[in-house]
């Protein structure tokens, strides 16, 4: 079944970002208190909405020039499968590519289920390794 969807060229108010990011299992991973402050630093986003409802977003963090990195792209589960992850994936890049002056470089962290949707966009582990931690 086709959904029909709105995208929109903005970043997810914090009460649009916490009930995705439950919606998806992510209650452990934000501080939801700093949480529109980070909204606040991000580079751009874009949201998806039915109707009167935010069912899917996804954000850039970054300087806005060179590096790009894809954090929170996230799709509420009723809405899964119909393509609306690959379309915000896509409206990001385009977005990062009217935004960036030169070549860009584009990173994101992927869970396993996500990975194949990155994959099938063009991304791939090359001669880096992802490398993170959690300071306290």
């Amino acid at each position: 079944m086709a959904i029909d969807w709105v995208l929109h060229d903005r970043i997810a108010t914090p009460r649009e970002h916490r009930r995705l990011a439950e919606s998806v299992g992510w209650h452990d991973a934000f501080d939801w208190a700093s949480l529109p402050d980070s909204l606040a630093g991000s580079t751009l986003g874009v949201v998806a909405s039915v109707g009167s409802d935010v069912v899917g977003m996804g954000r850039v963090v970054g300087d806005g020039v060179k590096y790009f990195y894809i954090q929170d792209l996230a799709v509420d589960p009723a809405y899964q499968g119909n393509g609306l992850g690959r379309a915000l994936l896509q409206r990001i890049l385009e977005l990062i590519t009217h935004t960036a002056p030169a070549p860009a470089f584009v990173a994101l962290f992927a869970t396993a289920e996500g990975a194949p949707l990155y994959e099938s966009a063009g991304f791939a582990a090359r001669d880096m390794a992802g490398l993170f931690m959690i300071v306290e």
